[in-house]
């Protein structure tokens, strides 16, 4: 109802240009709040700007759902595809923008309370383009239709995110090495993706991917296809942080601004994902030999192998943000493991797993984000205490734990139960014992932080953490009520995941 109203009240040039226009905002805006001096203006116009790009995706959604065909294709330049650059928009990129914009929009809301006290003021002006330049960069990974655009805009927003996490270094030195560490990750992961874009090119004579995937049956012998199969796969692999290929993650997330942890940990491996699952599934096909093989001895292993591992680890770290990160691999695992079956069931659970993953991850980092405030740190020991001091914010950080954990009416709850549906289906029973046993565990990481924040006393009385500005609750609040509300009204983002799915393989219907 809600999507037919905007689609409805929507301006006819909005409607026309929607799907390139979602791209273009922040693209634009991105060099002039660079120009800007500090202050809050560049911060309002963060705002405004995502908010433009929030409506767009909301148009975008509603058209396809509106459409018969359920395709937006927008050819840039007049010139139609595939001879020119091709945006094009269907069920499956429609849930990734909109998990992009909307998280964009809190982030941009809660932003200033942290980002003002993290950074100096003249730099909110350099800071808020750059994080502009890397939003659009995700968006436009998340639209294009052309294998090299994608790769270009997959370093549009690489390069800005290495300066973003850099400019942690305000609040830990430690931002400047997990800032190198990314660059050189995300540098290979990018150079594997194209060198394997260049394979599918010498081979096909084309980059845009639906003219791909009409000649790739033809050639699926064809050494330089199956190489590039697996050049992209590592890339964007890399970029997804699969296991074992997350070792930037946690520096990255731990040491960065606060405003920029929330951010990546909600959207930028999910948009990798989408880049992996649209080629998996749009471009190759699943019935290929060599990504049959791939699905059975590389994603279905090493999802599982992120799930026991990474949350293995989150149990032996001290700081939340460590947990969190390593938590972040391990539900990457479960993204991957649901991909890995090659079903509509399955495909549909990542892509509900994906939406939810965004909704407890951005609550639980804007809620470490308040206790930051008073501390600059994120020891469990600061947490201590806080569920007195700061109850608005902690109880929203339990919420969003909840469900992280998979606890009945919640979102995390609703697509563990269908990725384990979705085993069940493939006669993989045993996966769904060991995805038990990874909630069990996320309930000992979890846990172990919700102990100090309601049951220990605060291990400085002299300083305790303050409830966190009404700029970040507001969001905050959004999200962590968003997880309780798709926990027991869960039709919304199952029908986007089933729909991104069917979108995917071309299934007509769940069987």
């Amino acid at each position: 109802m809600i999507l037919e109203t905007v689609l409805t009240s929507a301006p006819d040039w909005l409607r026309a240009h929607a799907a390139v226009l979602v791209v273009v905002f922040p693209l634009v805006a991105a060099p002039l709040l660079c120009m800007l001096p500090g202050g809050r203006l560049p911060w309002v116009l963060t705002i405004l700007t995502t908010a433009l790009s929030f409506l767009c995706a909301l148009v975008v959604l509603a058209t396809i759902q509106s459409s018969p065909v359920g395709v937006i294709s927008y050819p840039l330049g007049n010139w139609p595809p595939p001879i020119g650059i091709e945006f094009r928009l269907d069920a499956l990129n429609s849930i990734v923008l909109l998990i992009v914009t909307g998280t964009g929009l809190l982030a941009s809301i809660f932003g200033w309370s942290t980002i003002s006290a993290e950074l100096r003021s003249e730099k909110l002006g350099m800071f808020f383009g750059t994080f502009l330049l890397c939003f659009s960069g995700l968006l436009g990974v998340t639209a294009t239709a052309d294998a090299f655009n994608l790769f270009v805009f997959l370093e549009i927003s690489s390069l800005a995110t290495y300066a973003l996490v850099a400019m942690g270094a305000k609040r830990d030195r430690r931002a400047l090495p997990a800032a190198f560490n990314y660059l050189i990750m995300g540098t290979l992961g990018a150079s594997f993706f194209v060198i394997g874009v260049g394979f599918l090119y010498a081979a096909t004579g084309t980059l845009n991917m639906a003219d791909m995937a009409t000649q790739l049956p033809a050639l699926t012998g064809n050494r330089a296809v199956q190489v590039g199969f697996g050049f992209i796969v590592v890339g964007l692999g890399l970029k997804a942080a699969m296991w074992p290929l997350h070792q930037w993650l946690p520096g990255a997330y731990s040491y960065s601004p606060s405003f920029v942890t929330m951010f990546l940990s909600a959207t930028a491996t999910k948009v990798a994902l989408y880049a992996l699952i649209r080629f998996l599934f749009t471009v190759f096909q699943p019935d290929y030999a060599f990504e049959q093989a791939s699905f059975v001895w590389i994603f279905a292993p090493l999802g599982i192998a992120a799930m026991l591992i990474c949350s293995f680890q989150a149990c032996f770290q001290t700081d939340v943000r460590r947990i969190l990160a390593y938590s972040s691999v391990a539900q990457v695992g479960y993204m991957i493991l649901g991909v890995s079956l090659a079903t509509a069931s399955g495909v549909a659970a990542g892509l509900l797993h994906m939406f939810n993953h965004a909704l407890m991850k951005g609550a639980l980092f804007m809620a470490v984000a308040g206790i930051c405030l008073t501390y600059s740190r994120s020891h469990i020991r600061d947490f201590a205490g806080a569920g007195r001091s700061a109850p608005w914010t902690m109880t929203a950080f339990a919420i969003a734990g909840l469900s992280l954990i998979g606890v009945p009416l919640t979102a995390g709850f609703i697509s563990k139960v269908q990725l384990g549906s979705a085993l069940f289906e493939s006669g993989w029973w045993w996966a769904v014992l060991l995805m038990v046993f990874s909630s069990f565990l996320a309930v000992f990481y979890i846990g172990r932080i919700l102990q100090a924040v309601f049951f220990m006393p605060p291990a400085d009385p002299r300083k305790l953490p303050k409830e966190a500005p009404v700029l970040l609750l507001v969001p905050l609040w959004i999200l962590a009520l968003a997880n309780i509300y798709f926990g027991v009204a869960a039709d919304f983002p199952v029908s986007l995941a089933r729909e991104g799915a069917v979108a995917a393989l071309g299934v007509e219907a769940f069987r």
